[in-house]
């Protein structure tokens, strides 16, 4: 598998900014996984599938579920290692608090986060730095109202707080 991350010449990968510790942890945690999966499945792909029907059946099923490992271990390399899929550095970085409050008045904490697989499982919502409100909080500053696109349309929001990860 060619893996697109990128290589310093001593041979060491380079890192992709805007990951958070447990992310980067739980990402690594993923990819170790993944590979014990594939190399699991790697030697039954080179037996003769001189079988019957079922045995190719299987066969084809194994080599199926390894080019799926593949592609996620592709994903998980570039977001480990900056792939095409890291965050841009012109966004917010990742870890930056915000609150904000909404035309209805209802207000609500996020944390801004680089990739979507990055969303912690806590009470606070996750906002991807490239979405259309991402894109709207850039060099804003607390009291500013940030007008976004929805779905549904044209929303607002005002910033009521705004924390830059230290």
């Amino acid at each position: 598998m060619a893996s697109r991350a990128a290589w310093h010449d001593n041979g060491a990968m380079t890192s992709t900014p805007g990951l958070s510790p447990a992310t980067r942890a739980r990402l690594e945690r993923e990819l170790q996984t993944l590979r014990q999966q594939r190399e699991s499945l790697a030697p039954k792909l080179g037996e003769d599938p001189l079988g019957d029907s079922a045995d190719q059946a299987d066969l084809l099923e194994r080599a199926e579920v390894v080019s799926r490992l593949d592609r996620r271990i592709s994903e998980v390399t570039d977001l480990l290692y900056g792939g095409p899929a890291a965050e841009q550095e012109t966004g917010l970085p990742s870890g930056t608090r915000v609150t904000l409050r909404f035309d209805d008045g209802s207000t609500e904490d996020m944390t801004v986060v680089g990739f979507a697989d990055e969303a912690e499982d806590d009470d606070t919502s996750s906002l991807t730095a490239d979405s259309p409100l991402g894109h709207a909080l850039v060099g804003r500053s607390e009291g500013d109202t940030v007008t976004y696109r929805t779905p549904r349309g044209e929303a607002s929001a005002q910033i009521v707080k705004l924390v830059l990860p230290e």
